[in-house]
């Protein structure tokens, strides 16, 4: 497991004017050990992804790290624990929930989705994405739907939701095809790449990000009937209920401050590094209602607030 030790005071990340009203809902030190030591100044260890753009990823030799929920979890931090340093460690899908759950890592700041299973071991903020999973394929392929996928080969990633919808989706509708398995979506991407699969399933915002950091980005397109939906959120330690109260209070001044709709429009509208490449995915309709209408439902009752 890599990690990546980056300290930086967080007076120079965020405006006094996002402090002001953000510190409002943390005003004293709730009754956590854990919120009272960030608070004196302790480090936070925010969990990232190598290569989850835009959600999460690095820059350079993992000299920097960047992406719309990175950003959000900075935010977060910032205006709980303004004194706090920051400690940016390398996680995977494999070990974010046990290194969230024992403590080695403070916050995951990647894409992962809400899910009831999940709440049993981590704590979950409020909604902030919502994905769409669906399939990269590349532009020559003639496939536009799963049901095509009879047959064929497809790329998945090893501990993600979309492995087991696109099993339910194979399996309800009578299709079979053979599943290669990636640590990563580099991994998943080069599988594509190289010829050895049809199609990589995954997020669609997931999906776009890896195109676009791709050799060739041009030659690939993101396809397919939506086969789920699905709540994304940060994740924290569940064992202090303060953390999770201070967290949601503050997603919910972003949200009403307005911040949350410009970090998506940065990273999903405008062009982002390395490449410069726009994603092109504006805000959809349920993650408007979300953020509308903040809630922390998981995917298995996410249909009942859509």
């Amino acid at each position: 497991m890599k990690s990546v030790a980056k300290f930086s005071l967080t007076s120079a990340a965020v405006s006094a004017a996002f402090f002001a009203s953000a510190l409002t809902a943390v005003a004293a030190a709730p009754d956590s050990p854990t919120l009272q030591r960030w608070q004196a100044g302790g480090t936070v260890v925010l969990g990232v992804r190598e290569s989850a753009a835009p959600m999460s990823y690095a820059l350079g030799a993992n000299e920097k790290f960047v992406g719309y929920h990175t950003e959000l979890c900075e935010k977060v931090v910032h205006a709980i624990a303004p004194k706090a340093k920051l400690k940016y460690m390398v996680l995977t899908a494999q070990n974010t929930m046990p290194l969230i759950n024992n403590g080695t890592a403070d916050f995951n700041c990647a894409s992962m989705t809400n899910s009831l299973k999940r709440q049993d071991q981590v704590a979950f903020g409020l909604t902030t994405y919502v994905s769409e999973v669906r399939m990269a394929a590349a532009k020559s392929n003639p496939i536009m739907s799963f049901k095509q996928l009879d047959g064929k080969k497809v790329a998945a990633i090893t501990g993600t939701t979309a492995v087991q919808i696109l099993r339910r989706y194979a399996a309800d509708n009578g299709i079979q095809f053979q599943t290669l398995m990636a640590k990563d979506h580099f991994e998943a991407f080069l599988l594509l790449e190289s010829g050895r699969v049809d199609a990589f399933v995954l997020d669609d915002n997931m999906l776009a990000g890896v195109i676009a950091q791709s050799k060739n980005p041009q030659d690939y397109k993101i396809v397919g009937e939506v086969i789920g939906a699905e709540p994304i959120a940060i994740q924290f330690s569940k064992s202090e209920p303060a953390i999770k109260q201070a967290v949601d209070d503050v997603i919910r001044q972003l949200i009403a401050n307005g911040e949350i709709e410009r970090l998506y429009a940065k990273w999903f509208t405008q062009p982002i590094a390395p490449k410069n490449m726009n994603l092109n995915l504006p805000m959809g309709a349920t993650l408007k209602k979300m953020l509308a209408q903040p809630n922390d439902v998981p995917v298995e009752q996410f249909d009942s607030v859509r």
